[in-house]
């Protein structure tokens, strides 16, 4: 009799330190992917938001840039990007008015390339050691892929932005204004 109690003892213990069976874990398996499946395309939609608000601000705060160096320099608007960069001490042709990151080749950040396109002609007596800077100018940030945002963005000297839902690359002052303007 002790015998059996025994034997019965260790059956209970082999099956019940058996694990879990496959069913049950594919089971938590397809519970993971569907919990995924809803979280990561909200995921990426919050991601190309962020970029976009981003890419928003940094137009911003390059037309800004732009109108400082403007009255800080007497020069005009800058006559590129990088102008509005580089180190101190601040010199016109380097303003150390944005962050180099979008004043220097590539001139990307958070998933969007920025342009700065000089406008109109050149200023024709530029302060000793300047670069000639120009009467107008043009920002236009545009995604790099549908992964980073899917608007294009422009503003020009009078600090509006405009916005393209296309995405595409804006091509000038002209465009840019047609387009509708950021509320």
């Amino acid at each position: 009799m002790l015998k059996s109690l025994h034997k019965r003892t260790q059956v209970r213990r082999r099956t019940s330190a058996r694990g879990f069976s496959l069913i049950e874990l594919l089971i938590v398996v397809a519970i993971i992917l569907i919990i995924a499946a809803i979280a990561i395309p909200n995921f990426l939609q919050a991601k190309i938001s962020a970029n976009q608000a981003a890419a928003v601000e940094s137009v911003r705060t390059i037309t800004t840039a732009s109108e400082v160096y403007s009255t800080t320099w007497g020069n005009g608007f800058p006559p590129s990007l990088a102008a509005l960069g580089g180190l101190v001490p601040a010199t016109c042709n380097g303003a150390v008015l944005i962050d180099n990151l979008i004043a220097s080749a590539p001139n990307a950040k958070s998933g969007y390339t920025f342009m700065y396109t000089p406008q109109g002609p050149p200023v024709t007596s530029p302060p000793a050691g300047c670069t000639a800077g120009y009467e107008a100018d043009i920002v236009t940030a545009v995604p790099l892929s549908i992964y980073s945002g899917t608007d294009s963005y422009c503003a020009d000297e009078p600090g509006v932005i405009h916005f393209n839902t296309l995405g595409t690359a804006i091509a000038g002052p002209a465009a840019c204004d047609a387009l509708p303007a950021l509320q």
